[in-house]
Protein backbone atom coordinates (compact mmCIF):
# COMPACT_ATOMS: atom_id res chain seq x y z
CA UNK A 1 0.00 0.00 0.00
CA UNK A 2 2.94 2.04 0.46
CA UNK A 3 4.95 0.99 -2.63
CA UNK A 4 7.30 4.16 -4.34
CA UNK A 5 7.59 5.56 -0.85
CA UNK A 6 10.93 6.58 0.17
CA UNK A 7 11.81 4.45 3.64
CA UNK A 8 14.61 3.02 5.15
CA UNK A 9 14.68 -0.74 5.70
CA UNK A 10 16.23 -2.28 8.88
CA UNK A 11 16.60 -6.37 7.88
CA UNK A 12 16.82 -8.96 10.79
CA UNK A 13 18.77 -11.98 9.80
CA UNK A 14 17.16 -15.10 10.98
CA UNK A 15 13.63 -16.58 9.89
CA UNK A 16 11.13 -19.74 11.41
CA UNK A 17 10.01 -21.02 7.73
CA UNK A 18 12.11 -21.19 4.85
CA UNK A 19 9.98 -20.60 1.16
CA UNK A 20 11.57 -22.18 -1.62
CA UNK A 21 11.44 -18.88 -3.55
CA UNK A 22 12.58 -16.36 -0.70
CA UNK A 23 14.50 -14.03 -1.96
CA UNK A 24 16.72 -13.03 1.02
CA UNK A 25 18.46 -16.41 1.34
CA UNK A 26 20.85 -14.27 3.58
CA UNK A 27 18.69 -14.27 6.35
CA UNK A 28 16.71 -17.51 6.05
CA UNK A 29 18.45 -20.55 4.08
CA UNK A 30 22.16 -19.01 5.00
CA UNK A 31 21.13 -16.39 7.89
CA UNK A 32 24.31 -13.60 8.04
CA UNK A 33 24.89 -9.96 9.13
CA UNK A 34 25.73 -7.70 12.00
CA UNK A 35 25.11 -7.85 15.36
CA UNK A 36 24.35 -4.51 16.22
CA UNK A 37 22.47 -2.92 19.20
CA UNK A 38 19.24 -0.95 19.13
CA UNK A 39 21.38 2.28 20.04
CA UNK A 40 23.23 1.69 16.63
CA UNK A 41 20.36 0.95 14.46
CA UNK A 42 18.41 4.05 15.87
CA UNK A 43 21.95 5.88 14.90
CA UNK A 44 21.65 4.30 11.15
CA UNK A 45 18.29 5.28 10.56
CA UNK A 46 18.40 8.88 11.51
CA UNK A 47 21.52 9.10 9.38
CA UNK A 48 19.56 7.66 6.21
CA UNK A 49 17.07 10.89 7.04
CA UNK A 50 13.64 9.32 5.89
CA UNK A 51 10.36 9.03 7.89
CA UNK A 52 9.37 6.14 6.90
CA UNK A 53 10.93 3.17 8.30
CA UNK A 54 10.68 -0.49 7.17
CA UNK A 55 11.48 -3.60 9.67
CA UNK A 56 11.54 -6.25 7.95
CA UNK A 57 13.60 -9.77 7.37
CA UNK A 58 13.88 -12.89 7.71
CA UNK A 59 11.38 -12.91 10.19
CA UNK A 60 11.06 -9.42 12.57
CA UNK A 61 8.89 -11.11 15.31
CA UNK A 62 11.70 -13.55 16.17
CA UNK A 63 13.68 -10.63 18.33
CA UNK A 64 12.35 -8.79 21.41
CA UNK A 65 14.32 -5.77 20.97
CA UNK A 66 12.11 -5.01 18.33
CA UNK A 67 10.17 -3.85 20.47
CA UNK A 68 12.47 -0.82 22.03
CA UNK A 69 13.48 -0.04 18.61
CA UNK A 70 9.69 0.25 17.66
CA UNK A 71 8.91 2.50 20.55
CA UNK A 72 12.06 4.63 19.99
CA UNK A 73 11.27 5.23 16.20
CA UNK A 74 7.55 6.14 17.12
CA UNK A 75 8.99 8.51 19.58
CA UNK A 76 11.57 9.96 16.79
CA UNK A 77 8.37 10.44 14.50
CA UNK A 78 8.67 7.50 12.58
CA UNK A 79 6.09 5.90 10.46
CA UNK A 80 6.81 2.01 10.67
CA UNK A 81 5.83 -0.72 8.63
CA UNK A 82 6.48 -3.90 10.14
CA UNK A 83 6.68 -7.00 7.46
CA UNK A 84 5.89 -10.53 9.06
CA UNK A 85 4.73 -14.04 8.19
CA UNK A 86 1.81 -13.74 10.55
CA UNK A 87 3.61 -16.67 12.49
CA UNK A 88 4.50 -14.76 15.77
CA UNK A 89 3.50 -11.90 17.83
CA UNK A 90 5.16 -9.32 19.92
CA UNK A 91 3.63 -6.33 21.01
CA UNK A 92 5.58 -3.89 19.26
CA UNK A 93 4.91 -0.38 17.99
CA UNK A 94 4.09 -0.07 14.11
CA UNK A 95 1.73 1.88 12.04
CA UNK A 96 1.18 -0.84 9.20
CA UNK A 97 1.43 -4.25 9.82
CA UNK A 98 2.51 -6.00 6.37
CA UNK A 99 1.67 -9.63 6.93
CA UNK A 100 2.56 -12.25 4.24
CA UNK A 101 0.86 -15.37 4.88
CA UNK A 102 2.80 -18.17 3.14
CA UNK A 103 0.63 -20.70 0.74
CA UNK A 104 1.19 -24.01 0.06
CA UNK A 105 3.18 -22.75 -2.71
CA UNK A 106 6.33 -21.58 -0.61
CA UNK A 107 7.34 -24.99 0.71
CA UNK A 108 10.48 -26.07 0.17
CA UNK A 109 10.70 -29.89 -1.41
CA UNK A 110 11.95 -32.58 0.37
CA UNK A 111 15.16 -33.38 -1.91
CA UNK A 112 15.90 -29.63 -0.88
CA UNK A 113 15.89 -30.25 2.58
CA UNK A 114 13.19 -32.67 4.41
CA UNK A 115 13.54 -31.58 7.93
CA UNK A 116 13.01 -27.94 6.70
CA UNK A 117 9.85 -28.91 4.69
CA UNK A 118 8.06 -30.50 7.60
CA UNK A 119 8.70 -27.68 10.15
CA UNK A 120 7.60 -25.15 7.19
CA UNK A 121 4.31 -26.73 6.40
CA UNK A 122 3.78 -27.43 10.20
CA UNK A 123 4.38 -23.57 11.23
CA UNK A 124 3.62 -21.45 7.78
CA UNK A 125 -0.59 -21.14 8.90
CA UNK A 126 -0.92 -20.08 12.81
CA UNK A 127 -4.57 -18.10 12.09
CA UNK A 128 -4.74 -16.75 16.11
CA UNK A 129 -1.63 -15.15 15.32
CA UNK A 130 -3.06 -13.26 11.62
CA UNK A 131 -6.29 -12.69 13.57
CA UNK A 132 -4.65 -10.84 16.34
CA UNK A 133 -2.47 -8.81 14.18
CA UNK A 134 -5.31 -8.00 11.77
CA UNK A 135 -7.06 -7.17 15.12
CA UNK A 136 -5.00 -4.69 16.55
CA UNK A 137 -3.16 -3.02 14.10
CA UNK A 138 -3.67 -1.41 10.70
CA UNK A 139 -2.44 -3.90 8.31
CA UNK A 140 -2.54 -5.64 4.85
CA UNK A 141 -1.97 -8.66 3.76
CA UNK A 142 0.38 -9.38 1.04
CA UNK A 143 0.35 -13.06 -0.97
CA UNK A 144 3.29 -14.24 -3.35
CA UNK A 145 1.85 -16.04 -6.42
CA UNK A 146 3.48 -17.98 -8.60
CA UNK A 147 0.51 -20.05 -10.50
CA UNK A 148 -3.06 -18.97 -11.39
CA UNK A 149 -4.33 -21.36 -8.86
CA UNK A 150 -2.64 -20.24 -6.17
CA UNK A 151 -5.47 -17.33 -6.61
CA UNK A 152 -7.80 -19.81 -5.50
CA UNK A 153 -6.02 -20.68 -2.80
CA UNK A 154 -5.83 -16.87 -1.63
CA UNK A 155 -9.71 -17.00 -1.72
CA UNK A 156 -10.01 -20.49 0.34
CA UNK A 157 -7.68 -18.51 2.70
CA UNK A 158 -9.53 -14.94 3.05
CA UNK A 159 -13.05 -17.49 3.46
CA UNK A 160 -11.09 -18.01 6.89
CA UNK A 161 -10.67 -14.79 7.77
CA UNK A 162 -14.09 -12.98 7.05
CA UNK A 163 -13.33 -10.06 8.92
CA UNK A 164 -10.56 -9.23 6.58
CA UNK A 165 -11.22 -5.57 4.64
CA UNK A 166 -10.40 -7.35 0.88
CA UNK A 167 -9.33 -3.76 -0.28
CA UNK A 168 -6.04 -4.64 1.77
CA UNK A 169 -5.29 -7.88 0.09
CA UNK A 170 -2.59 -8.10 -2.69
CA UNK A 171 -1.26 -10.22 -4.61
CA UNK A 172 2.40 -10.29 -5.66
CA UNK A 173 3.68 -12.14 -8.84
CA UNK A 174 6.90 -14.18 -7.48
CA UNK A 175 10.18 -14.01 -9.07
CA UNK A 176 13.12 -12.03 -8.96
CA UNK A 177 14.03 -11.26 -13.26
CA UNK A 178 12.07 -8.49 -14.64
CA UNK A 179 10.99 -10.86 -17.43
CA UNK A 180 9.28 -13.68 -14.90
CA UNK A 181 7.14 -10.77 -12.84
CA UNK A 182 5.69 -9.21 -16.61
CA UNK A 183 5.02 -12.86 -17.62
CA UNK A 184 3.07 -13.69 -14.25
CA UNK A 185 1.72 -10.14 -14.49
CA UNK A 186 -0.11 -10.95 -17.71
CA UNK A 187 -2.62 -13.02 -15.72
CA UNK A 188 -2.16 -11.73 -12.59
CA UNK A 189 -3.62 -8.45 -12.45
CA UNK A 190 -6.67 -9.46 -14.60
CA UNK A 191 -7.32 -11.80 -11.92
CA UNK A 192 -7.19 -9.39 -8.92
CA UNK A 193 -9.38 -6.91 -10.78
CA UNK A 194 -11.87 -9.87 -11.72
CA UNK A 195 -11.60 -10.89 -7.67
CA UNK A 196 -11.58 -6.83 -6.21
CA UNK A 197 -8.57 -7.81 -5.10
CA UNK A 198 -4.86 -5.42 -5.41
CA UNK A 199 -1.92 -5.96 -8.03
CA UNK A 200 1.14 -5.52 -5.82
CA UNK A 201 3.62 -5.15 -8.44
CA UNK A 202 7.78 -5.49 -7.13
CA UNK A 203 8.98 -2.17 -8.36
CA UNK A 204 12.21 -2.44 -6.44
CA UNK A 205 12.93 -5.16 -9.32
CA UNK A 206 11.51 -3.36 -11.82
CA UNK A 207 13.64 -0.09 -10.79
CA UNK A 208 16.89 -1.91 -9.31
CA UNK A 209 17.45 -5.42 -10.42
CA UNK A 210 17.56 -8.03 -7.59
CA UNK A 211 20.11 -6.74 -5.80
CA UNK A 212 20.90 -5.53 -1.98
CA UNK A 213 20.87 -2.13 -0.42
CA UNK A 214 17.44 -1.40 -2.88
Amino acid sequence: MLSGTPSVFVRTSGCNLRCWFCDTPYTSWEPEGDDLSVAEILRQVAAADCRHVVLTGGEPMLWAELIPLGESLRAAGHHITIETAGTLYLPVACDLMSISPKLSNSTPSAERDAHWRRRHEASRHVPAVVRRLIGEYEYQLKFVVDTPADCDEVERYLREFPEVDRQRVLLMPQGIEPRELAERAKWLEPACIERGLSFCPRRQIEWYGHRRGT
